[in-house]
């Protein structure tokens, strides 16, 4: 089946009334080139968490206001490669690898749980075991449910969240992308789990890094090539499949995420891929329902924005950053 059939329409039929609460974003200039750190400068490490290996990338100095980078589906923390140097000189940086994903250990299902849960919980005990007890959090798709389950457990660590095609409100799961999911988390059978499959497939894995992108000569095509290379790893995609089951726990706790943002306001800047037919821009407006200072920035690109935009990216948060964490 072409994934297209799968992951949806367009997103053309968003209300036009909602957008006048959006902050458009003029293409900031890149960080100036002093200010950009060499990607040399990037150490790749590894910890113990509940005795799995956790890989993470590491960078900046560590006595700077600490970012936590959290990465989504099918990727891992090498979506930030071109981020991490850009903040790099003024802030200290952690991306880790969930277990299943990127560098870090894949342990088999019978012996591990792959659920955002757990996941979530991993990341949190990651924190204390690279000694982080405060941060500001970029999540992306995966990242946002995993980061949301922290933040809500533990609010007085978070000094500010930005999120990119994360999703947090059911109306960004109201597209033809989710029908096939939201079957599978009805009743997990075999045959509801098959159309899944197909999204762990080069064909999907290519559609993710092409579809809603200005100017695909900007998107290395290496970043697809090594998502599928993990995933095309005996068992991952079973790992892939218990996710996606998993992900339909998700919804059940909007209510504790917005209740956080809510009740503790954690300054947000929202940038948005406005083109993903997987989260699209209907999920990124209903944060400014609890958040209503909030900076939202739609930016015409697809779901992986930070392939295309990264210097937009990290001109964005190095304002918003900056402003913010100056003031706690």
């Amino acid at each position: 089946m072409n994934p297209s059939r799968i992951l949806g329409h367009s997103v053309a039929a968003i209300s036009l009334a909602i957008l006048a609460h959006v902050a458009y974003a003029a293409t900031p200039a890149a960080p100036a080139s002093s200010n950009v750190a060499s990607t040399a400068s990037v150490s790749y490490r590894n910890v113990k968490v509940d005795g799995v290996n956790i890989f993470y990338r590491e960078a900046g100095p560590k006595n700077a206001p600490t970012l936590l980078l959290l990465h989504g589906f099918p990727t891992s923390s090498q979506m930030f490669r071109n981020l991490i140097p850009m903040l790099a000189d003024r802030y200290h940086i952690i991306a880790p690898d969930y277990p299943g994903y990127g560098q870090s250990d894949m342990p088999p299902m019978d012996k591990f749980e792959y659920s955002f849960d757990h996941l979530a919980s991993i990341i949190d005990k990651f924190t204390t075991a690279v000694g982080v007890s405060r941060y500001a959090l970029y999540v992306q798709d995966y990242g946002a449910p995993i980061g949301y389950r922290i933040a809500a457990a533990h609010p007085e660590r978070v000094t500010a969240i930005v999120v990119q095609n994360g999703n947090a409100y059911d109306e960004g799961l109201d597209n033809d992308f989710w029908v096939p999911a939201k079957k599978y988390w009805a009743a997990k059978t075999e045959a509801n789990g098959k159309p899944l499959r197909q999204l762990f497939e080069m064909p999907a894995t290519k559609w993710q890094y092409s579809e809603g992108y200005r100017d695909q000569t900007h998107i290395s095509p290496d970043a697809a090539t090594i998502d599928q290379a993990l995933m095309d790893r005996p068992g991952n995609k079973d790992i892939q499949l218990e996710m996606f089951y998993s992900y339909g726990t998700n919804p059940g706790h909007y209510p504790e995420w917005q209740a956080y943002f809510r009740k503790h306001q954690p300054p947000m800047l929202i940038v948005w891929g406005k083109n993903d037919k997987i989260f699209p821009a209907a999920g990124a407006h209903p944060y400014l329902r609890d958040l209503p200072k909030a900076e939202l920035h739609l930016l015409d690109t697809g779901h992986f924005a930070l392939e295309e935009d990264s210097a937009v990216i990290a001109g964005l948060m190095r304002k918003f950053l900056g402003r913010t964490l100056k003031q706690q």
